[in-house]
């Protein structure tokens, strides 16, 4: 059987969702220079971001030891 365009580009969106490509490059280093562990929510509607935020859940380190 033979793939559309629009199945080939919803394969491609699978594969970013299941290897947690969604975000920037940018973005996610500054979340690992940070230390996030908090929750980055982005809602989508129609190929349009609606709302996007996140939850804090970052730690920071002291002393090398991890704070939790």
């Amino acid at each position: 059987m033979e793939q559309t365009g629009s199945d080939i580009t919803f394969t491609e969106f699978r594969r970013k969702v299941q290897n947690s490509e969604l975000l920037a490059a940018g973005v996610a280093r500054l979340l690992r220079e940070l230390r996030f562990t908090g929750r980055v929510s982005v809602v989508v509607q129609n190929g349009e971001v609606l709302k996007s935020g996140y939850e804090e859940g970052y730690f920071t380190r002291r002393d090398d030891r991890r704070m939790i």
